[in-house]
């Protein structure tokens, strides 16, 4: 399946403010549940998997990650 990765800035350790200039970018992944595409999508950007929280209902996951200084949403959805 075919997983759409959206991410946004959320807030910047030293100015403990988003990064509002930065808009929300999208990449798609091959896998075969929103978990995998997630753990993909980590290891491609050498991220830090925060939190995931899985809906009972939908299709829409969501997470959080850190790099470096910066944590940004990820919202992970089946095309």
């Amino acid at each position: 399946m075919q997983y759409t990765i959206e991410s946004r800035p959320l807030t910047n350790e030293y100015t403990h403010r988003p990064a509002l200039d930065e808009e929300s970018k999208q990449t798609r992944i091959e896998a075969a549940n929103a978990e995998s595409a997630i753990s993909e999508y980590v290891r491609r950007s050498d991220l830090e998997l925060v939190s995931l929280t899985k809906p009972l209902t939908g299709r829409e996951s969501i997470a959080t990650v850190k790099k470096d200084d910066s944590v940004f949403l990820v919202r992970v959805y089946c095309d």
